[in-house]
């Protein structure tokens, strides 16, 4: 036996020894395995069988109504020193940290049976894929990683051949907000969650392997894990580029990564190609390019909003082997959400009979059906764009990183970054306004640089000097843009139709990575001129789309300075490139 196989089995001894299970049970990831699972969930009540005739080989999980979402608050970063966690992240000292939250793991899984989960984040024999294995007490979890990374036998070879792994501990505990947390070990490769049975804080290969951890790993090996899609655009003479874009919540980013082109376009032979939807781990190439790969193999997406309008292939593809967690259901036992045209759902998320409007006092006439962070589990595979190069285990060279924002005013449409400093910046300061209806303050600035505000592992400005990194003489690196589909005119109306239409914008990237397009300078970067982007039959008028590309100097002049203070709270480790292009772009602003 390998000495990863020895360190494995070790430390599963120990955290029995702690956490005192009834039973072990090894995954191997087989067909009957999960079989077994399912009819185990079904009889616990775990899970729910759905329509067999519509929705075969389906099933909804409905979580305890106080665990719905990930908690950033709960959640950890634990370096021997404060500065390495940085302040983007919450920070408690390992040793603290391993002493409180195992005092919460004692004894937990008596009467339950402990899941050895060994999986590999990537395509299993990709040079770029990292492997874990997760200790849980959560079949439901067993479930999910089944679908979301390559689980069981296969990936237990990997980690004999690797000789390495990243441990995950996790229990659902009691399910009480007061007694949960999820801890990240960062140098040693350590991920400990107890409390939750959510998928962003129990399923640990995804957000806190694939981001918090693997950031760590990436900055230590020389390659970058991001919260970014990965998409690959084919033209009509038969070349793919590949776009990797990083986007904050309730931009559209699952929308992109499956987006289906406008009618012209599908008819002047366009095609749109998934790789994956929320995570980009990236290496260079022997060539100088970045590749890239998605180290998840299945989607982990929000219901609500998915329909046949905002996402035709994320909805085609859930009508088999799918797993729902806390969406509605129909008479009929269909998965209903909010977003879709048809049904009606008669249960709501926690199971309770929907109102009826006639009676005010028939059941619960308060909130959504379907809970607002209600999630779908399903194969990636099953989408109709899926790639056939997703699996290529050299991964896909990238053309183009994409960072974009909801901004109702200011940002436009499009930009190009002069250079990788420039484009670093853009990403460091990318930022989102929030709502009404999220916050109670309208156009808050919210900064998110390159969407890891909640997952990077280690502290952003030592994050931004690894980005800068990757800027050598040898490289080939990807061009970097910045976009904004919720520019909104002066009616408060959108001034950009978004969904395919996006593709327009996507076609002037690409253009500018192969040369064949013109662009503006301006001191915010390289803009497409009103006649650059094609909006053939999109209604808008020349008044509209001088509007989406403006650029407004003392506009920008304020959010230079946001910027400046922004960088200026990371303090000393803040690297001082991105200070001077900082300041460069104040000078030009100001020239």
């Amino acid at each position: 036996m390998s000495s990863s196989l020895d360190a494995l089995n070790q430390w599963v001894l120990e955290v029995a020894r702690l956490t005192q299970p009834d039973r072990i049970h090894w995954c191997d990831g087989s067909d009957s395995e999960s079989r077994a699972l399912t009819e185990l969930m079904l009889s616990t009540g775990d899970l729910i069988a759905l329509n067999p005739e519509t929705y075969p080989d389906c099933y909804l999980h409905r979580s305890s109504p106080s665990d719905v979402a990930r908690v950033e608050h709960l959640t950890f970063v634990c370096t021997p020193e404060p500065e390495d966690a940085g302040p983007n992240n919450h920070w408690t000292a390992p040793a603290e940290a391993h002493a409180k939250i195992d005092a919460l793991f004692a004894g937990c899984m008596r009467g339950r049976t402990m899941y050895v989960i060994p999986y590999c984040m990537g395509p299993i024999d990709s040079p770029i894929s990292r492997c874990g294995v997760e200790l849980t007490d959560s079949p439901y979890v067993v479930a999910n990683m089944r679908i979301m990374t390559r689980m069981g036998a296969a990936a237990l070879a990997r980690i004999e051949r690797d000789g390495s792994f990243v441990k995950g501990l996790h229990s659902t505990g009691e399910l009480d907000p007061d007694r949960r947390f999820i801890m990240h070990f960062p140098e040693e490769l350590t991920i400990k969650s107890y409390g939750s049975g959510y998928g962003g804080n129990a399923l640990l290969g995804k957000k806190c392997h694939a981001l918090r951890i693997a950031s760590y790993q990436a900055r230590t090996e020389g390659w970058l894990a991001e919260h970014m899609l990965i998409v690959g655009i084919e033209n009509p003479q038969g070349e793919t580029h590949y776009v990797a874009a990083a986007f904050p919540s309730a931009c559209g980013k699952t929308n992109l990564a499956m987006l289906i082109p406008p009618e012209g376009y599908l008819k002047a032979g366009w095609k749109v190609w998934t790789i994956g939807d929320d995570i980009c781990w990236m290496t260079p190439g022997a060539d100088g390019r970045l590749w890239a790969i998605n180290p998840e193999a299945g989607f982990f997406g929000v219901a609500p909003g998915t329909s046949a309008k905002t996402n035709p292939n994320a909805l085609a593809m859930l009508d088999h082997d799918a797993i729902f967690t806390n969406v509605a259901v129909t008479a009929d036992n269909r998965p209903w959400w909010e977003g879709l045209p048809d049904g009606v759902p008669v249960t709501d998320w926690q199971g309770r009979p929907i109102a009826d409007s006639d009676d005010p006092n028939n059941g619960p006439h308060n909130g959504p059906a379907a809970h607002p962070n209600s999630r779908f589990t399903v194969s990636a595979n099953q989408c109709a764009s899926f790639s056939p190069h997703a699996e290529d285990p050299q991964g896909v060279p990238l053309s183009a990183i994409v960072f974009g924002g909801r901004r109702e005013s200011l940002v436009p449409l499009v930009f190009e970054a002069r250079d990788w400093t420039h484009g670093v910046l853009v990403g460091a300061s990318m930022a989102s306004e929030t709502t009404a209806a999220a916050t109670g303050a309208v156009g808050v600035v919210r900064r998110d640089p390159m969407a890891m505000k909640p997952f990077c592992g280690y502290n952003f400005a030592d994050y931004f000097a690894h980005w800068l990194s990757f800027d050598k003489p040898a490289a080939k690196l990807p061009k970097i843009f910045h976009v904004n589909w919720f520019r909104k005119g002066e009616n408060g109306k959108f001034l950009w139709p978004g969904f395919g239409d996006n593709l327009r914008v996507l076609e002037w990237i690409l253009k500018r990575v192969d040369g064949s397009a013109d662009a503006h300078e301006t001191p915010i970067g390289n803009l497409p001129q009103a006649g650059d982007l094609n909006v053939e039959g999109l209604g808008i008028g020349a008044d509209e789309l001088d509007a989406l590309l403006a650029v407004d100097r003392a506009g920008w002049k304020h959010e230079l300075s946001e910027i400046g203070a922004y960088l200026d709270s990371y303090g000393a480790r803040t690297p001082d490139a991105l200070k001077r292009e900082q300041q460069s772009i104040v000078d030009a602003l100001n020239g």
